[in-house]
Formats: structure tokens, sequence, C-alpha cells
């Protein structure tokens, strides 16, 4: 009897032991689970910027995602489970962008209001402080060198659509501005020209960091694009108050 309440014991013990050794793998396995939590936004920026670097010096077909994950130092699985390919990765560098310039246009805009519902004051000062801090977002480190080149690659291609909020908006602004339809071809130029007018010296630093013999852009140089967008916009308005 004695023998059999010890073997009793000893089962009991071992089920304890075994119980207590499931928690401790759980408990690893979960903080295992954290960590990896944790990384993984990191993991997403740093094969983000090296596949923008990597796009925007060799094009789309001139890149394998090996070589993406091993300039970003992460398991190619990642871009599977993030992106689910080359092609999102590719789409993903656009969504990305998109995404960041949506969120920093609602410190200063509202994307519900109408510009049809702002009286033409309203739109103009709009107009103005959209452009403004466009200026500030293009030379504040918002967007790379790497970026824009991939950027002026995309457009050239024009392998995936890129619909900006923040574009759509001043299309519709503009279109407001001077009474006609969004799609108007007017409308479009205007648009375009206005954009370039922000865009030019960033995407040309041979006519303006060279020629200003600077590596970037100071405060003083945002300051005189911001002034110059400035009278190209009232440019357009006299033509149409003329």
């Amino acid at each position: 009897m004695p023998t059999e309440v010890r073997s009793d014991e000893n089962r009991i013990v071992g089920r304890g032991q075994k119980s207590s050794n499931s928690e401790k793998e759980l408990q690893r396995n979960s903080e295992s689970t954290c960590v990896r939590a944790r990384l993984m936004p990191a993991t997403k920026k740093r094969i983000l910027k090296s596949a923008t670097k990597l796009f925007a010096k060799k094009g789309y077909d001139g890149v394998g995602i090996r070589e993406i994950c091993k300039d970003a130092d992460a398991n190619i699985c990642m871009i599977s489970y993030f992106w689910g390919g080359k092609e999102g990765l590719y789409q993903g560098i656009l969504d990305d962008l998109i995404q960041k310039q949506t969120e920093y246009a609602k410190n200063f805009l509202n994307l519900e209001v109408e510009p049809e519902k702002l009286s033409k004051k309203e739109q103009i000062d709009l107009l103005y402080t959209i452009l403004d801090k466009s200026v500030d977002m293009m030379y504040g480190g918002f967007i790379s060198n790497d970026l824009m080149c991939f950027l002026l690659q995309e457009h050239h291609h024009q392998r995936i659509e890129l619909t900006s909020p923040l574009l759509v908006y001043i299309r519709k602004l503009i279109a407001a501005i001077f009474n006609k339809k969004t799609d108007d071809k007017d409308v479009i130029f205007k648009t375009i020209f206005i954009i370039s007018q922000i865009n030019s010296p960033k995407i040309m630093p041979a006519f303006s960091l060279k020629l200003l013999k600077q590596e970037k852009f100071s405060e003083e140089d945002k300051n005189i694009i911001k002034n110059n967008v400035r009278t190209y916009i009232q440019a357009l308005l006299n033509e149409v108050k003329g």
C-alpha cells in the first residue's frame, strides 16, 4: 500500500511539472510574439526604404525581392506577409506616401468640406494655405531624394494608379475658384502647373541646388518658393478678373 501511495504521488507531481513546463512554454511563446510584433513596424519601414532606393536606382524590372530584403536586412517572407509580393510592395510605397501625406494634410485641412460650399475668399485663402504647407512638406524632409526619383519613374511608366486625396482636393478647389468642372482641361493643366511651381526646384537640382552651391534647401529658399507660388496664383486670378 505505501508503494501505491508513492506511485500516485509521483504521477501527481509529474502532471504538475508538465503543467508548469507548458505554462512556461506558453509564456515564452507569448513573449516571442510580443517581440516580433514590436519589431514588425521597424522591419516594414526598412523594407519600404530599401525598396524605394533600389526601385529609384534600377527601376521596377531591375530589382528582385531578394536584393531588397538583403539591403533591408529582413526575411524574404516579410514581403509576402506585408504586401503579397513585388507588385504589392511597389504599390505599398505609394500607399505609404499617400497615407502620410493625408495625415499631414488633416492638420490644416478638412477633406470632408467641399470647396463649392466655401466663399470665394475662403477658397483662395485655403489654396494659399495648402500650397504653403505643401512647400513645407516637400522641402522639410518628408520626401527623400530616393522617393522623388521613384515618383518620377512611376509618373513616367504609369504602372500603378496614384490617387492622393490632397491632390484631388487641390484640383476640386481650383475648379471651384475658376467656376469650372474638375475634369475641365484648363483645371487639370492649372493644377499641374501649380504643383510644378512647388516641385520643380526639388526635381531639378542641377538648376537649383547646384547653381545655389548648396547641398539642401534652406528656410530662406522655402520662403522664396512660397512667394513665387503665390505670385503665380495671383497672376492666374488676375486673368480671371480681367
